[in-house]
């Protein structure tokens, strides 16, 4: 790679850092032994900071050693926005560890040494590390299969056990980098084994890149649902429900403030309709749930000793589309009568590990504005252009501008005819190029090859929230499957049985986590209309107190969300109070505004005030 660098010009081989062959990046030493599409990959490259990332985390297994000998290396991954590595040391590191490990990378940066690659025996190997007391790397060069090369790389005098590849030296790494925080990890991830200490970092491009993401990180902290629901006091989890939601009133109005618009944007296309929360096992052996799913899903039994059914299994639904092809089987349905579109904001529940749960984000139970339209073949394209405006008008109404939508392509494993998956993706590869040229370049669009479910192919909607994050929410699935189990049909206009297409639908995804990304995007901060508490009206003295009943009252029936606060407490001490709490709009009431008729506005964030 690097004589073709040098074969198109010096300053080529000068920035270049790594090559890909055939979209796989491989060391810039690497024999090039096969024809293949060839690219130079230089600094700037965004495929070279995989590569920074990877190059940082030897780095700093390199410094820990310098620093702490006896310390054993374990396992140091590229992750999303950075790396970690895991240590083994008898006194765990601590975050008061992290300046002088940092200091310490940055000294062997700026050594520059070269990073060359070595094909060792596995004998070789398992001896050179057992001398060394790695006793993890042994176990690892143990459980690398006989066929595979055994890897290892120099940076100076230090190396270690990996797959590659890296750029030419440690000096390309640069400065743009950090380390975040410690933590606890078992070693292969099992507790039976020993505790290591995890560090992670993050490693950029260039300073400016670095200091975005950590504007971006410190924002995010500001934003923290989980901080803001306390604050706003709209929700709690407790020990005896965990990963359920408690809402509390100001949640709740929240929850229902959304269900409600939601039901308003679905009128007069949708049905709604509502599916048991707990079903007999047959019927999720049926759908395929129950073979599939089931570690994810709930199940019970009655608890008497006398009932006649307590040998029955039953499950509490992981998702509403079996029940809703239920509800498409009860009664004969035609040609004419599809599309037919069933909505459900379903309480669904499915088993996540405690170690995965995080507030709303992640949670046990949770309501799916969920959606399935039967339709047939030739109805898919025009369905899923429809469900397409829904989802971006949605967005946009909650203020999000930036949309990504990716197709999801047939995988390896599934169900359904060759030519069937031909239609649909068919379908929606157009249906995908309509969006993009529809939106003017507004909307990103990409495709997943073999990302798709087992039972169809897929959009996936992702939105960018007001600090720059990616949210997956929206999904269009086309199902050939589920229909087809539960012996679904329609009557066609010849007079035969046919099988529908069965389109799921989700917009919000699970209601509890849209919420935590809303109140994550606006920092508490809702637009009035959204706002759980919309206005508050509070008193000066207690000589205004007939008068804020009487604006209150008046509030309340111009259908605002109003409260009243008629504390013996200083204006000034209410109006912090009510600002911590996100309210949008304080209207303040002394013995002035009672003789005027008047109200003083106080905006949210805004230090001026005004008179009404």
């Amino acid at each position: 790679g690097r004589e073709v660098a040098e074969g198109i010009s010096k300053s080529l081989a000068k920035k270049a850092v790594a090559m890909a062959l055939d979209g796989q990046l491989a060391d810039l030493s690497d024999p090039i032994e096969n024809d293949a599409r060839i690219e130079i990959v230089t600094r700037d490259d965004p495929r070279s900071l995989e590569l920074i990332r990877h190059d940082a985390a030897h780095v700093m297994a390199e410094a820990v050693q310098e620093l702490y000998p006896g310390t054993q290396v374990t396992i140091g991954p590229v992750i999303e926005n950075g790396f970690y590595y895991d240590f083994f040391r008898n006194q765990p590191f601590t975050t008061e560890d992290l300046p002088a490990i940092e200091k310490k990378m940055r000294e062997i940066i700026q050594r520059n040494a070269p990073f060359t690659k070595e094909v060792w025996s596995r004998d070789e190997a398992r001896s050179v590390f057992e001398k060394k007391g790695e006793a993890f790397k042994v176990e690892l060069v143990d459980a690398i299969p006989a066929d595979q090369d055994l890897k290892i790389y120099r940076q100076g005098e230090w190396f270690d056990l990996c797959r590659g590849p890296h750029m030419t030296s440690t000096g390309q790494i640069g400065t743009a980098f950090k380390l975040m925080k410690v933590a606890g990890a078992y070693w292969r991830g099992d507790s039976n084994n020993p505790m290591l200490t995890r560090i992670y970092g993050t490693a950029w491009h260039s300073q400016q890149e670095l200091d975005s993401y950590l504007h971006m990180l410190e924002e995010a902290e500001k934003r923290d649902h989980r901080r803001l629901g306390r604050e706003m006091d709209l929700f709690h989890f407790q020990e005896e429900g965990p990963g359920v939601v408690f809402w509390h009133g100001n949640g709740w109005t929240l929850f229902q403030t959304l269900t409600a618009y939601m039901r308003r944007r679905l009128a007069g296309t949708y049905n709604e309709v509502n599916a048991p929360q707990l079903l007999d096992k047959s019927l999720w052996e049926t759908s395929g749930h129950w073979e599939t799913f089931r570690e994810n899903m709930f199940a019970a039994r009655p608890a008497g000793d006398d009932i006649d059914d307590n040998e029955r299994t039953y499950a509490i639904k992981p998702m509403n589309c079996p029940g809703h092809v239920q509800i498409f089987k009860h009664g004969l349905k035609s040609y004419r009568d599809l599309p037919l579109r069933l909505a459900e904001f379903g309480a669904v529940h499915r088993y996540e590990p405690s170690g995965a749960l995080h507030g709303l984000m992640r949670v046990r139970g949770f309501t799916q504005d969920d959606a399935h339209v039967f339709c047939t073949e030739e109805q898919i394209a025009a369905e899923c252009l429809r469900i397409n405006e829904l989802i971006l008008s949605v967005y946009a109404d909650f203020g999000f501008e930036e949309f990504v939508v990716k197709l999801s392509t047939r995988p390896e494993k599934r169900v359904g005819s060759d030519a069937a998956w031909d239609h649909a993706e068919a379908v929606m590869t157009r249906v995908l190029k309509q969006i993009e040229e529809q939106s003017g370049g507004r909307i990103r669009t990409g495709i997943n090859p073999g990302e798709g479910a087992f039972y169809g192919p897929k959009f996936e909607y992702t939105l960018r929230d007001a600090i720059g994050r990616d949210w997956q929410c929206g999904t269009t699935q086309v199902d050939f499957n589920l229909p087809e189990r539960f012996g679904a049909f329609y009557v066609d206009s010849d007079g035969e049985k046919k099988t529908p297409v069965m389109i799921h639908r989700a917009i919000c995804g699970s209601m509890e986590r849209f919420l935590g990304i809303l109140i994550e995007n606006y920092a508490g901060h809702f637009p009035l209309w959204f706002a759980p508490r919309q206005v508050v009206v509070a008193t000066i003295t207690s000589d205004a107190d007939d008068y804020a009943k009487r604006v209150h009252a008046e509030l309340i029936r111009a259908g605002l969300r109003a409260e009243l606060d008629l504390r013996n407490e200083k204006i000034n001490y209410k109006v912090r109070e009510h600002s911590l709490g996100k309210v949008p709009a304080i209207l303040v009431c002394g013995k002035r505004e009672a003789e005027e008729g008047t109200v003083n506005i106080r905006r949210l964030g805004d230090r001026n005030q005004s008179s009404m």
